[in-house]
């Protein structure tokens, strides 16, 4: 099942997310992915396993499936903003990956970080030390990335309403989907159907709410042990993370829950035999209380604050 992109292109509803998967994991895990019959793989360079995707990549394409029958997601990490730096980290990418070009290809966050080697430049009290570069200058060399083939779409990732505006007043190839934290918790209407005017389709992050998130806190709200969503799965024979995942479908927005769990794996792709009621629908958006569960945070001092906060190009400022 999929949607379209403005050029025309399928985009895969359902991926699978590779944020967090560990050294070893992941190959298998995209392997399953594939056998199953994912045809969307999403991945990152910050998340530092492109190598072992573009293995499992490597064995299976020709075999389980066709290049030109799979997507795939990557995204330009945060010291990479500088326009002289964008295509030597695409070119890396492609590399890892083993691939001629990449579908889609996404700025991961409007937030730059100073150039360099390390992935998190920080100053000496735990800050991050930051760019000014602004991401429209970062939108042109991805531009440039299309043009030279490289890569068959470009969009943008955490970026806000106003943040999208900018980009399309000056861009010469609009983007394709924005990425962004979406599930009942944080339905994300507005920016939908804000991206929805430009003809840029949504995918969503961390549609189970992200239970493995590094900075998680005790007695913050879990998504999967919410008696009211579990109590709608059972109506229909299925799992929470199911109903979480058909969510997103039924509302045409792109999904991409992560696992390295053979079972789970399955499970996560096995949504199309069954439709969210209207009233289930509106129950599950009513859910909504605008909490993320992706505001990384870094330790400032001694204390625990939002990673990008002070930084002008913050994106949650804005109520979307």
């Amino acid at each position: 099942m999929d949607v379209k992109l403005f050029t025309g292109a399928l985009f895969p509803l359902v991926g699978l997310g590779t944020w967090k998967s560990k050294e070893g994991a992941v190959e298998t895990a995209v392997k399953e992915a594939l056998d199953v019959g994912y045809r969307h793989i999403d991945c990152a360079a910050i998340y530092g396993n492109e190598k072992e995707i573009g293995n499992a990549l490597k064995e299976k394409l020709g075999k389980v499936c066709e290049r030109k029958d799979l997507f795939v997601t990557s995204k330009l990490w945060n010291t990479k903003h500088a326009a002289a730096d964008v295509r030597p980290a695409c070119v890396k990418t492609l590399r890892d990956l083993g691939l001629d070009y990449i579908d889609l290809y996404l700025i991961h966050w409007p937030t730059g970080f100073k150039a360099g080697g390390e992935s998190f430049p920080k100053n000496p009290d735990g800050s991050i030390i930051y760019s000014d570069t602004h991401y429209c200058e970062t939108w042109g060399a991805m531009e440039k990335l299309v043009e030279e083939g490289l890569v068959k779409h470009i969009g943008l990732s955490n970026f806000n309403s106003k943040q999208i505006d900018e980009i399309m007043a000056k861009a010469k190839i609009q983007p394709a989907a924005l990425q962004v934290e979406c599930h009942p918790y944080l339905i994300q209407k507005e920016l939908i159907a804000h991206a929805a005017k430009y003809n840029i389709i949504t995918t969503a992050y961390s549609p189970l709410g992200s239970p493995d998130r590094p900075w998680a806190k005790p007695g913050e709200p879990s998504l999967l042990e919410d008696p009211k969503i579990v109590e709608i799965a059972k109506k229909y024979n299925k799992s929470a993370a199911q109903v979480l995942i058909r969510f997103q479908v039924e509302r045409k927005v792109v999904v991409i829950p992560k696992s390295v769990t053979p079972e789970r794996i399955k499970a996560n792709f096995d949504v199309f035999d069954f439709s969210l009621s209207a009233e289930d629908m509106a129950t599950l958006e009513s859910f909504n209380r605008n909490w993320r569960a992706c505001n990384p945070s870094i330790v400032v001092d001694g204390k625990s604050v939002p990673r990008d906060a002070k930084h002008p190009f913050f994106p949650f400022h804005l109520p979307y």
